[in-house]
């Protein structure tokens, strides 16, 4: 048999781990069983659970060598495919070499790349892959990694380059979230008969709370960090009735916020003003907060080397990764292949050229890491 090059081995596995369906509301055993196949010779850890709706999940580590190196770590699942046109699982390569398809550049490309790469080091040189899933919804993935594992732990990680979509550019921090779920119940009938009670009612003076504790956060300079852009922190609000016809009044309205801060800021001043809206309206509250926020100094050993590999500088990003998570177990640093532009979008896309780009890189991130132990 003709060995594969790195370039030939990343495009074939991407493609396949792009045909298995891991929308983050199925389950993921299917594609965590192909990772593991693609990883012979290694350790393998298998953390299950069962998510919120009853699914079966699947999370995985994988260590080979000794301990004292860095991990390299990707998730499984994808968002809903949303928008697509054509068949979201097809893993097409155009005329111009770039594939497309859900998960493509987030986050199915990158993993790909981690695998080929950690499989190219030497036997003994130690390596960890930190295979996550849900990281598009709770990050319970990475939060049952960095709590239960024990290869992990093993493994005495000095560092872990979580590969999202960069464009091969290092990210040295972002923000972390604080999820929140206000619900109002009210009792459905027919909305001409007076005889209901519509929840909206007791949601609306709640979303004006929102709506000025939303501006606030844009306005006021306490809650600016200028290391970010936009320097203010994210506030979003989406209202849900279930489905509720307008001829019916609403049995249950239910508004979620997702509150994203840098490390420079205090979430418990945001935290507590939802709290106390919500009691205030009569609303029952819950809320997770995801981890805490990852960020690096431009002179932490990790970053450097990121640095000096890519020939970018170090920024932060707006958006969010698994590092919220996975920071309990080692300092982490973002890059990988892919544009976060057009991730969850119907035309998401990766260049086989980054792809293949990522994974030397990835291998002198190893090699370097390890080193400067």
């Amino acid at each position: 048999m003709i060995a594969r090059t790195d370039a030939e081995a990343v495009a074939a596995l991407a493609a396949d781990l792009i045909r298995i369906d891991s929308r983050s509301f199925v389950s993921n055993l299917a594609i965590a069983e192909r990772v593991e196949a693609a990883l012979p010779g290694f350790e393998i850890e298998h953390l299950d659970f069962t998510d919120a709706n009853g699914v079966g999940k699947r999370a995985l580590v994988a260590h080979r060598g000794g301990p004292g190196g860095l991990a390299l770590s990707g998730h499984m699942d994808t968002v809903p495919d949303t928008g697509w046109q054509e068949d979201p699982f097809s893993a097409r390569v155009d005329g111009e070499g770039v594939m497309h398809g859900l998960g493509a550049a987030d986050m199915k490309g990158p993993l790909a790349a981690c695998i080929v790469a950690a499989l190219g080091m030497p036997a003994d040189h130690p390596v960890t892959l930190l295979i996550t899933t849900d990281e598009e919804t709770t990050k319970a993935g990475a939060a049952i990694i960095a709590e239960e594992s024990a290869l992990a732990r093993r493994a005495a990680l000095r560092g872990i380059v979580v590969a999202e979509p960069t464009r091969l550019a290092p990210v040295r921090g972002h923000r972390g979230t604080v999820n929140f779920e206000a619900v109002a119940k009210g009792s459905q009938a027919h909305s001409s008969t007076g005889q209901g009670v519509n929840a909206n009612l007791a949601l609306i003076p709640f979303l004006a709370e929102m709506r000025a504790l939303h501006d606030r956060l844009r306005e006021e300079p306490g809650f600016r960090d200028p290391g970010y852009d936009p320097p203010f922190p994210d506030f979003n609000i989406t209202v849900d009735n279930h489905g509720t016809a307008i001829n019916v009044t609403v049995a249950r309205a239910t508004a979620r916020m997702k509150f994203r801060y840098s490390r420079r800021l205090d979430p418990a001043p945001v935290i507590r003003a939802v709290e106390e809206a919500a009691a205030r309206a009569g609303l029952s509250l819950t809320l997770v907060v995801d981890g805490s926020p990852p960020e690096l100094p431009e002179n932490h050993p990790l970053v450097r080397s990121a640095m000096a590999a890519t020939g970018q500088a170090a920024r932060t990003v707006p958006f969010g990764t698994d590092a919220t998570r996975l920071n309990a177990l080692a300092p982490c640093i973002v890059l990988g292949p892919g544009d976060i532009g057009v991730a969850h979008s119907p035309g998401e896309r990766v260049p086989l050229s980054e792809l293949a780009a990522a994974v030397p890189l990835f291998r002198r991130l190893l090699r370097e890491g390890s080193a400067a132990g």
